[in-house]
């Protein structure tokens, strides 16, 4: 009898620690998240729609802008946790907030094309004397251009900037024999509305084509996905979380097109579902963490700053900047 006693007993407590430790389980914290209107928000409008169905591992609160100068303001003065950005801007706001952010993963290869209806442009080379239209003056297209002209020895091309990579779709609608660079899916947008238009080199084929010699490892990248610091310290299950849905959510934009492109439609990010479909495999989505993650993007911003040390705020950022999960 004693020990039936002592075995409902051990059985009793069990349960009731089984019980308060679920009771005590603490529930995570929503994220707040901010993401430009291209294809680093293409990279996880899965993960958005999944986020509202509640069936991802964090909760969050998402948020697209246009700007990306608005992005790091809002990081700066804490309406978000997590940002994506483009590379450099990311090491600008290492320097600015003195390490207070650290950097996740690469979440956009490069997306910049050379556009143009004429039949003389082939390649870099053939910008030699030329006008070329962009946007991004400041920003990753101008100092990736710009590093690229001078590597492969062409001195003459005149850059000419225009603020929105709408306007440079203009000057190609309205004169196709005009040079222009634009990232996507702005360059597949362009092509499906002229079809006079075409892609005529990637400036990510060009920078390859330096050599790992010339660039360290590095590759052209376009966004970055940065992290609060103080948020990553004191938050780590929602840190792991996110982490493992915006994998997720990568790799479904490429492994489910059809449904991506619909997502893509639906939340605004481009207008329609078709033309979102043909600028998907061009938007060099991904989700590249740990080493792979710092090597790339060392390398790239050590190129930066070889350029022009303002494009990275000054200095290259410490080893504290690469969020390495072990």
């Amino acid at each position: 009898m004693k020990k039936r006693l002592i075995t409902v007993f051990t059985a009793a407590v069990l349960i009731l620690s089984l019980f308060a430790g679920a009771c005590g389980k603490k529930e995570l914290t929503a994220v707040r998240v901010g993401s430009l209107k291209g294809p680093t928000t293409m990279g996880i409008v899965n993960m958005m729609s999944e986020a509202e169905a509640g069936t991802t591992a964090g909760k969050y609160e998402f948020t697209m802008e246009t700007d990306p100068s608005v992005l790091a303001a809002g990081m700066i003065n804490g309406n978000y946790d997590i940002v994506m950005v483009p590379a450099n801007m990311a090491a600008i706001l290492y320097n600015k907030t003195e390490g207070g952010v650290k950097v996740l993963d690469i979440n956009t290869g490069g997306v910049l094309e050379v556009l143009s209806g004429r039949d003389d442009i082939d390649g870099i080379e053939d910008l030699a004397g030329q006008k070329v239209v962009l946007t991004g003056q400041g920003a990753t297209p101008e100092y990736a251009l710009r590093y690229l002209l001078d590597q492969y020895g062409i001195e003459d091309a005149k850059l000419e900037f225009h603020p929105e990579a709408t306007e440079v779709a203009a000057v190609l609608a309205e004169d196709p024999q005009q040079i222009a660079v634009l990232p996507e899916p702005f360059a597949t947008v362009c092509q499906k509305s002229n079809e006079n238009v075409r892609s005529v080199f990637t400036l990510s084929d060009a920078w390859a084509g330096l050599g790992d010699d010339v660039n360290g490892g590095s590759r052209l990248l376009t966004g970055v996905t940065v992290v609060n610091a103080a948020f990553a310290e004191s938050n780590k299950e929602e840190l792991k979380a996110f982490m493992n849905d915006h994998e997720a959510s990568a790799a479904k934009a490429a492994s489910d097109v059809d449904g991506t492109a619909a997502l893509v439609a639906s939340y605004g990010i481009i207008e329609k579902e078709p033309v979102a479909k043909a600028a998907l495999p061009y938007c060099a989505i991904s989700c590249v963490e740990g080493t792979d993650m710092k090597t790339q993007l060392s390398g790239y911003l050590k190129v930066l700053f070889d350029a022009d040390p303002a494009s990275v705020g000054g200095t290259l950022p410490g080893e504290d900047f690469y969020f390495i999960n072990e």
